[in-house]
Parts: C-alpha cells; sequence; structure tokens
C-alpha cells in the first residue's frame, strides 16, 4: 500500500474518485436539507465538496471528541493520570458533591460513566433520566453527561498546566495546518449558577474539522510525525460502553456505543463500511466522521450561532440519511 498522502497549506481536490453520478445523488440529497458545507476526504485530498466549508462554525460537542485528543498525548507521557480520582484532583461544585460522588475517576469522566449527576453550565445532555444523586457507583452506569465532560475540561487545564484553546492551538491547529484557526475566537460559556466548571466551546472550519478526522484516520500520525499516540486513538475509539450499556434505554436504539469521547459504531451495525467507524456529533448538525474501511472521511457542518440568526439546524437521521446515501452510492459505483 503507497504512503497516505497529506494536505499542504490548504487542500488539494481529486474530482476523478468519485463517481459524477455519486456527487450528483449527493447534491440532491443536501438541497433537502440544511446543511451548510460538506466534505468527503480521501487519501489526503478532497473528493467532494459543498457549501462553505471555510468559515468556522460553532461545534457544540464536537468539542468533546477534540478534547478527547488533546488528552492523548499526556496520558501517554504520565502528565494526566486516568486513575485520579475527584477526591485526588480537589474537584467540586456547588453545594459540593456527595463522598462516593467524589470518587469518579478520570476515565470515569471521559467515557460518560462517573455517576456525578450535578447540573453542567450547559444543557444538551441526558441529566433529565439521570439517577438519584448517590445511588450509582462510578463507572457502573452510562448517562451522557455534560457534567462529566466539562469536569474532564477542568482536569486537563488543572493537569497540563495549559489552557484548553493554547492546547488546541499548540498541539493540534499548529501541526496539522489548520487554515481557518483563530485562537481569539474560541470562548467559554459559564452559567455559574449552575456549576463551576465552564463549557469549552470551540469554533472551527469544515476544512479543519476535515484535518482533524484526517489525523484520526491515520492514527495519530501527520507527514511521518505522531502527533497523538496510536494506542490513544485506538482505545479512544473502540467501544468502551457497548450498546446494551446506553442509558436510557431509548439511547439503545441507536447505532453506537461510546468510547472515550467518541461515539463508535457497535453490534450489528458495525458491519461492512461501518466496521471500526466512529464520529464526533455535535448539536446542530456538526459532525466528524471517520470510516476506516473506505479510508474517507466525512465532515458536515450546519452553521449556527449561540447569539442568535443565522441559524441552520440538520437533524442527527437526516445526516445520517445523508452518510447511508454516500456509502450506498460508492458500493454501487466502485464495483
Amino acid at each position: 500500500m503507497p504512503d497516505p498522502m497529506f494536505p499542504g497549506k490548504s487542500w488539494e481536490f481529486n474530482k476523478i474518485w468519485l463517481p459524477e453520478e455519486v456527487a450528483e445523488q449527493i447534491d440532491i440529497f443536501v438541497s433537502t436539507i440544511d446543511t451548510t458545507g460538506l466534505l468527503i476526504i480521501k487519501n489526503g485530498k478532497v473528493v467532494y465538496e459543498y457549501g462553505n466549508v471555510r468559515e468556522p462554525v460553532y461545534l457544540g460537542s464536537v468539542r468533546k471528541s477534540i478534547l478527547s485528543m488533546l488528552y492523548g498525548p499526556y496520558v501517554a507521557n504520565g502528565t494526566i493520570n486516568l486513575n485520579y480520582t475527584l477526591k485526588d484532583l480537589g474537584i467540586s461544585d456547588i453545594g459540593g458533591l456527595l463522598p462516593i460522588e467524589k470518587q469518579a475517576t478520570v476515565i470515569n469522566l471521559i467515557t460518560s460513566r462517573s455517576g456525578v449527576y450535578h447540573p453542567a453550565s450547559n444543557d444538551g445532555d441526558l441529566l433529565e433520566y439521570a439517577p438519584k444523586r448517590g445511588s450509582k457507583k462510578q463507572g457502573s452506569y452510562w448517562l451522557y453527561s455534560n457534567w462529566d465532560f466539562n469536569a474532564a475540561g477542568v482536569v486537563f487545564e488543572r493537569l497540563t498546566g495549559k489552557n484548553i484553546y493554547d492546547a488546541l492551538q499548540d498541539d493540534l491547529a499548529i501541526p496539522i495546518g489548520m487554515q481557518d484557526f483563530d485562537r481569539e475566537q474560541q470562548r467559554k460559556y459559564h452559567n455559574q449558577e449552575r456549576s463551576q466548571h465552564a463549557t469549552y466551546s470551540m469554533w472551527l472550519s469544515a476544512q479543519d474539522m476535515a484535518r482533524l478526522g484526517y489525523l484520526m484516520l491515520r492514527n495519530g500520525k501527520w507527514e511521518g510525525r505522531q502527533i497523538i499516540p496510536h494506542k490513544w486513538v485506538q482505545s479512544s475509539t473502540t467501544v468502551f460502553t457497548p450498546i446494551e450499556e446506553m442509558n436510557p434505554e431509548f439511547m439503545r436504539s441507536l447505532p453506537f456505543g461510546y468510547g472515550y469521547m467518541w461515539w463508535v459504531w457497535d453490534g450489528p451495525n458495525a458491519i461492512g463500511s461501518y466496521k471500526y467507524a466512529y464520529t464526533a456529533s455535535g448539536v446542530h448538525g456538526q459532525f466528524i466522521t471517520v470510516l476506516p474501511e473506505l479510508d474517507i472521511v466525512v465532515v458536515h457542518v450546519a452553521y449556527w450561532s449561540p447569539e442568535g440568526a443565522p441559524r441552520h439546524h440538520v437533524k442527527n437521521s437526516e445526516y445520517y440519511g445523508l452518510l447511508d446515501l454516500i456509502i450506498k452510492s460508492l458500493a454501487i459505483y466502485n464495483k
């Protein structure tokens, strides 16, 4: 197999790889939903582009998967110990944490299994379905919790001594040559009446999200340099919580289990082109999807601003319908 190619200062196009019929079908589908940008990457080149892929967008929960990427080198060099507890780290919150909650570890936070059901600074999780506080031992119960993810951000900054956004710039944006990254655009949101721990919101363009996805596809290596340890890429995108352990029960109807802040195709869904596949997913239609079996990355954005208009919205079901179309069309025309 030839060595993988990487983008230079800008992405190059390969218009030959994607059959024209497939591109036309994607065009038609995208025109029916509220997509503002779409990229498909194959072997370091853009094989399909739609819309505005250069303007940074609010990523929503894609931030969590990016934080997972940032964790990798610091876990490998011992700066972050995944077995540290909240008590060890002196992490609490408004009103205090229960003794059982203080036993949650860093690995519990990044897998959303802490058993801490304290309100987070931001909405958008499953706290309304949480068991009673103190009723679940750490590591025993999965629930999508923004408190866990925000606390994981606090842990990162406390143990590394780095602001998350500085680390994003120095550890990822610069080494992989992000084109549109703006450090000044990154800012935290903090509802101090709910939680002490801020939400580390992020803004990136689709073409810079594609660089992150391609870095993951290449197992953390970029032009010969190991940016993220290979072992961490594999561990973080392997199912830690299988479908049958997702909570509440309606989450088990989705095709995913959960890794280290990545959604990972699991069970009967993880076959064919979805074998070993994983995705970052953000509110309103932000996605970085890695499909190792096809050796491609798909990035989708729907521009949405927390400050107000313009606001676009693509449902998860619409995006995954688009993803299915891409995969099925490729299977037909690449026979």
